[in-house]
């Protein structure tokens, strides 16, 4: 699932680990978000959504295949 938390968390000038702060979790997960490696629970992808106020669909998209298939 790509994601656009890195150009949030850099454009507001925040480390990975004072994101993971404000939604509670590690620098680690955040890293992993950011890194497409670790998609997020639901909870955590509404907090996120929530701190940046942003959508989830903003934040996250899904990979499409090529005829659109999710």
């Amino acid at each position: 699932m790509q994601n656009s938390v890195r150009e949030l968390r850099s454009s507001r000038g925040l480390s990975q680990g004072q994101l993971g702060t404000a939604v509670g979790v590690s620098r680690q997960t955040i890293n992993a978000i950011e890194n497409e490696r670790y998609t997020p629970s639901l909870p955590l992808a509404l907090s996120m959504a929530k701190f940046f106020e942003v959508s989830v669909e903003e934040m996250f998209h899904a990979n499409e295949g090529p005829a659109g298939d999710q």
